[in-house]
């Protein structure tokens, strides 16, 4: 009721406006917006002006951190081939891939992110410890989720082209090290589930095209003949259901 008054008093306000403005009266001065560079008294000031700054780059690399320390890249990158392996072109589009991998993310990365609100933001928003401790907080459920999917080879070739020790555990890992590893991993992942994928469509494609060759049209492209039937074999198996059910099992 509140947001409806506030619409309404707003539309008011506009109707007014193009009343005056047809009446001939003077038109509405606008407001006008300076940005300026001054001297900095306060240390306080320089404080809020790079924790600004911070927090716009935070907001800037969202996208990047969301797809380089999620299960996004390998839901995204299967579905891709899955669009290719039926060989539908634009059908699911960019959008729906893109969408449904969102969805997905939020429901595989869905414990992770409740642990960080439990262990990291509602503590902080409560006061009861300092930002350094809940940014530390937050990040070791995302850690421990990804030391969880990545690869030892991975982890282990990205250590030794940063030129660190070993690490004694996975503590000592850093994290700038820990996510490449991680993102390597999940491609590794993602093609070999997408290769798995392909055989089944394209053992399909070689029996149609056999079937043509025999029948002596070999004018006919094999591709417009087998997609229909991938098509059908698809929705028979209950192909979505499959691939979406295996690779939310893949994060078990």
């Amino acid at each position: 009721m509140r947001q409806k008054k506030m619409f309404g008093a707003l539309l008011l306000a506009a109707a007014s406006l193009m009343v005056v403005a047809s009446a001939g009266a003077e038109p509405l001065a606008l407001p006008t917006v300076s940005v300026g560079v001054g001297k900095v008294s306060k240390p306080a000031d320089v404080a809020v002006v790079l924790q600004i700054f911070f927090m716009m780059t935070v907001i800037s690399l969202a996208p990047s951190l969301l797809m380089m320390t999620t299960s996004f890249t390998r839901i995204v990158v299967v579905l891709s081939f899955l669009r290719s392996a039926l060989g539908t072109q634009q059908a699911p589009s960019n959008q729906i891939v893109v969408g449904l991998s969102l969805f997905l993310t939020f429901f595989i990365m869905a414990p992770v992110w409740q642990q960080i609100n439990t262990q990291a933001l509602q503590p902080y928003k409560a006061q009861t410890i300092t930002q350094e401790e809940a940014l530390k907080r937050g990040v070791a459920p995302v850690r421990k989720f990804m030391l969880s999917q990545v690869r030892e080879k991975d982890l282990a070739l990205f250590i030794s082209l940063s030129k660190l020790p070993r690490p004694r555990n996975a503590d000592d890992i850093p994290t700038m090290t820990l996510i490449p590893a991680y993102m390597i991993s999940e491609l590794k992942t993602a093609f070999q589930i997408g290769f798995l994928v392909f055989i089944p469509f394209l053992v399909l494609d070689m029996v149609v095209a056999s079937v043509l060759m025999s029948m002596g049209m070999m004018m006919l492209p094999p591709v417009m003949i087998s997609l229909p039937f991938k098509i059908l074999l698809f929705v028979l198996v209950d192909g979505w259901g499959l691939v979406i059910g295996s690779l939310v099992k893949s994060f078990g």
